[in-house]
């Protein structure tokens, strides 16, 4: 009993048992519709053959008389059992005339419209059933029209057990297809769970098998492991901005522990005291400006905001953020080009200046003087395009793809000017957007580029 429980709350044999059940109610429907249909197509064309003879026996009396009328019978009797044809004609008091049944059956008034009886055969004296109708005659005359319902019964039989054997192979085929059907579904979810559990147990290279067929199991795989994909990197980003918090934060809390320990040091003068209150105030302020950057990353990359999102004109944001930097840029002997359009988008416009003023600030590092800084928009593939190229040295290319990774600086040293947060806010500000950070060497300069979802 426990067995047959746990085969029930097996999945694969409840989806073969259904399978089974709606296939067996399907086939059975529509065979029963079948033997219905059939059976009655069979006797509306026998009542309308014998209403045909009885018809034409009833013109035949009028026409010929009595005489006339036996005379016709007769003539069809000879080959009445080719046809199971069954006739009985009597007089007003029920002596047999003519016809191959033997009397007129009892409590059968003549006109009584369509009857099943079961009546003797005049030739060899047995019972058989019949499908008959009948009429009186103008002179008193009964007559009775029928047909033998043996071969009638015995197509039955024949029929209802090719139905029952239709409804079996249909059975059978059902239970096979339900087992075929659940072994191709359960072998891909096989598959599927299989590495779900290799990743569960910290292996987060796998990922789900992929048979380039493009069904829907290929479509699950494909964004399960874009999903994966994600997680690997962001907990990549994770391992490593925490490894870097901890190098970037320990050099000035040391510092501030230094600065405040020489506050209670005997001897100093206020200027002395003033000069590392100063310092130790520089050094928190870093602090806090490193975890300011942090937190807006952590919030970007988890999408809160989403619902301060906006219609944004991308050519004015870019011009407000270009008015802003035009005379730090003039000061260094750089000038700000503004190229492009694109149609507008729903955005969160501070956190886009945000990232768009990182990549000028970032190209403003680095830009030579007497040089110009090219900001793009475009649109392509459904993106819109925020690009920022600068005429500096650009960066090596075993480098690119690492300059949108927390903490990751091509300065030799960090500075409190540069703690390599930048751009990873502005990678996590384009996800946020739909979109992706992507960086190249153009020679010269190196140009920063934002992809930004038209329409979300």
């Amino acid at each position: 009993m426990d067995n047959l429980r746990l085969s029930l709350n097996n999945s694969r044999t409840r989806l073969v048992a259904t399978s089974m059940i709606l296939s067996t109610i399907l086939t059975a429907s529509v065979l029963a519709f079948v033997y219905v249909t059939a059976n009655r197509s069979i006797e509306a064309e026998t009542r309308s053959v014998v209403s045909a003879e009885l018809t034409g026996l009833a013109d035949e009396y009028e026409r010929r008389g009595l005489i006339g009328l036996i005379t016709a019978i007769e003539r069809r009797l000879p080959s009445a059992a080719e046809r199971d044809a069954l006739y009985l004609l009597t007089d007003r008091l029920g002596l047999k005339l003519v016809g191959n049944l033997k009397s007129w059956p009892v409590n059968i008034a003549a006109g009584s419209g369509w009857v099943d009886l079961e009546l003797r055969r005049a030739d060899n004296d047995q019972l058989v059933s019949v499908s008959a109708a009948s009429i009186r005659l103008p002179g008193g005359e009964r007559l009775l029209v029928g047909r033998d319902a043996a071969s009638r019964q015995q197509f039955d039989r024949v029929l209802f057990r090719s139905v029952a054997l239709a409804l079996g192979i249909a059975l059978v085929l059902s239970v096979i297809t339900g087992w075929l059907f659940t072994r191709l579904v359960f072998s891909r979810l096989s598959d599927i769970a299989s590495t779900a559990e290799n990743i569960v147990s910290g292996d987060l290279s796998k990922r789900m098998p992929l048979r380039g067929t493009g069904d829907e199991f290929d479509q699950v795989s494909g964004t399960l492991n874009n999903m994966l994909d994600r997680i690997e990197e962001l907990i990549s980003n994770l391992r490593t901005t925490s490894n870097s918090i901890a190098h970037d934060l320990r050099s000035p809390l040391s510092r501030l522990r230094q600065r405040v320990e020489a506050l209670s040091e005997p001897g100093k003068s206020d200027l002395d005291r003033e000069i590392d209150i100063a310092r130790a105030t520089g050094e928190i302020d870093h602090v806090l400006r490193v975890l300011g950057q942090l937190t807006e990353i952590s919030r970007a990359e988890a999408g809160l905001g989403r619902e301060q999102f906006e219609t944004i004109d991308l050519q004015q944001l870019v011009g407000d953020v270009v008015e802003l930097y035009d005379p730090v840029a003039a000061d260094q002997g750089v000038q700000l080009e503004v190229r492009g359009s694109a149609p507008a988008i729903q955005g969160h416009r501070p956190l886009l200046s945000q990232a768009l003023s990182n990549l000028l600030e970032n190209a403003l590092r680095y830009a030579p003087a007497d040089t110009a800084i090219t900001i793009s928009i475009d649109a392509r593939d459904g993106l819109a395009q925020l690009s920022v190229r600068d005429r500096g040295p650009g960066v090596p290319p075993e480098e690119l793809d690492r300059l949108q990774l927390p903490f990751v600086t091509l300065d030799p040293a960090r500075t409190e000017r540069n703690a390599g947060l930048g751009l990873a806010l502005v990678a996590a500000i384009s996800h946020m957007h739909g979109g992706k950070f992507a960086a190249r060497n153009c020679d010269p300069g190196l140009e920063t580029t934002i992809n930004l979802a038209q329409q979300r």
